[in-house]
């Protein structure tokens, strides 16, 4: 049993909080039972270690199952362990190391994707790991975050996909004007959520075609040579008094709504 929140083991864990160390090592973290279920149910190929208390295993017993059934070892800690390694206050005694797994863009092109995410400068991870999740719920076929999005493996961006990162495909670190020519040479019309662009409803047919939704920053939307990308852009009405609507919630909306359109046709 690891006992010694100071150890070199430990820390070395601790550190997948900070970007450099994910960088470095090509690991993320994982808290708490839902996403090491998720990692284990999924892509158990990526987990390198899973970390727990004996009282969090022996409540979660579908973790300590599905982890024998895969070949991985869970290591025992105390709670304090548990604390030091893991980003948030209360890790829910499991915490897991991964690998990182991001696909090309590339590759998702080549699968000929009806559905796809692009995210340009989306900076909260809250907001990023959301519209991931939605995007797999919707049943898009990958995401894809330019360079200047944040890093998906940010323990925030984990927790907020709620296991999605391991259901679909994230490509990272993708020059957006290389990602619009992919998706036209795949026949995917690209599409801006923008709050200057044209009438949502009038252009609702479009969206059972091949469409990939281009997502920009929370505070600034997208720049004008992004926008300059898209085939178009079209904003969300809004019917009550609101200002504007969150991103997360408005790509979401985006997503659901090619979604329903796309399985009608």
């Amino acid at each position: 049993m690891l006992e010694n929140p100071r150890s070199p083991r430990v820390r070395a864990v601790a550190k997948l909080t900070k970007r450099s160390a994910r960088q470095e090592t090509g690991l993320f973290l994982l808290e708490g039972p839902q996403s090491a279920r998720e990692a284990l149910g999924h892509r158990p190929d990526t987990l390198v270690e899973v970390f727990a208390t004996p009282a969090a295993l022996e409540r979660h017993a579908d973790v300590r199952e599905a982890a024998r059934d895969a070949g991985i070892e869970v290591v025992f800690t105390t709670e304090a362990v548990l604390d030091a390694m893991a980003d948030t206050v209360t890790p829910q005694g499991i915490v897991a190391v991964a690998r990182q797994a991001p696909t090309s863009v590339r590759e998702v092109f080549a699968a000929m994707p009806r559905l796809v995410a692009i995210c340009e400068e989306v900076r909260d991870p809250g907001n990023l790991g959301t519209i991931i999740r939605a995007a797999d719920a919707a049943g898009a076929d990958a995401v894809i975050l330019t360079g200047r999005t944040v890093d998906p493996y940010n323990p925030k961006v984990v927790r907020a996909t709620t296991g999605s990162l391991f259901h679909v495909p994230v490509a990272v670190g993708v020059d957006l004007a290389s990602a619009v020519e992919k998706a036209h040479a795949a026949g995917v019309r690209v599409i801006a959520a923008d709050v200057g662009g044209g009438d949502f409803l009038a252009s609702r047919n479009l969206l059972a075609e091949p469409t990939a939704w281009l997502f920009g920053n929370e505070a600034r939307g997208l720049e004008e040579s992004a926008l300059a990308l898209a085939d178009l852009s079209l904003r969300l009405p809004i019917y009550g008094a609101a200002e504007s609507l969150n991103l997360a919630t408005a790509a979401s909306v985006c997503l659901y709504e090619t979604a329903f359109a796309q399985r009608a046709g």
